[in-house]
């Protein structure tokens, strides 16, 4: 699918939960380069939970363990997620790109596919998971808690039936955001440093473009800090 010549990937960075949910939205709204493929994996300085958009706290409150962990409201959709033993990215697409307006489960799919075939090309059996597919026996149901189990076109464990991969979107007037996580447990034999390079490499050349190392954009300070305050806060966490 060759449709753009820039694709960035951006520096690993740690932060809070709100830290990293400002840099995600601030890559979908007000990057520099808005025609660029944009692309990062980060960590979380803290354990912590995030849910979707459109969740209901009370009903997430009940979700979550007993613990010391960060919550946060993500600006995509999709259901409560670990990100205590997770490997975590963002990927957005850019407005002129044809996933843009594509359905999202056609995004969906090339993006699961694409980290199928990275883990695959590292040696691991994972699959996607189509509809119809059979749930995993025994695997617990409740609604709205991502990797429970898989939905449409995760990626899962070919022999356990695991779910290994889960993302979810936002599409706003400039671009379309996927927010992803991988399971780490559920692949106890992978060298996760080692994901990063197959998967960015595999990005690209479904978008057609080669990847290139970009610094951090240039964001105004008071802007990055003020979203992440945002996103930490109450209001923010109990819109719904």
């Amino acid at each position: 699918m060759s449709t753009t010549t820039h694709f960035h990937l951006l520096p690993e960075r740690t932060g809070s939960a709100a830290d990293n949910m400002a840099a995600d939205f601030l890559l979908l709204q007000r990057y520099p380069e808005p025609d660029a493929v944009r692309f990062r994996q980060y960590h979380w300085r803290n354990p912590a939970f995030t849910f979707g958009y459109s969740q209901k706290i009370a009903y997430i409150r009940g979700q979550v363990p007993d613990g010391d962990f960060e919550l946060c409201r993500r600006p995509t959709g999709g259901g409560l997620v670990d990100h205590r033993n997770d490997w975590t990215y963002a990927l957005v697409l850019p407005r002129r790109h044809p996933l843009f307006s594509a359905r999202a489960g056609d995004s969906y799919r090339l993006v699961h596919e694409v980290i199928r075939d990275s883990l695959v090309s590292l040696g691991h059996p994972v699959a996607l998971h189509h509809p119809g597919d059979k749930k995993r026996p025994n695997s617990p149901s409740a609604p709205g808690v991502c990797f429970q189990n898989a939905e449409p076109y995760d990626v899962v464990h070919a022999r356990t039936g695991l779910k290994v991969a889960g993302a979810a979107q936002k599409r706003t007037n400039h671009s379309l955001l996927f927010q992803g996580s991988l399971e780490r447990a559920s692949l106890p034999d992978c060298d996760w440093d080692e994901l990063l390079e197959p998967l960015v490499r595999n990005l690209a050349a479904a978008f057609g473009a080669e990847p290139v190392a970009t610094g951090w954009p240039d964001f105004p300070p008071d802007e990055e800090s003020g979203l992440a305050e945002r996103f930490a806060s109450e209001e923010w966490l109990e819109r719904r």
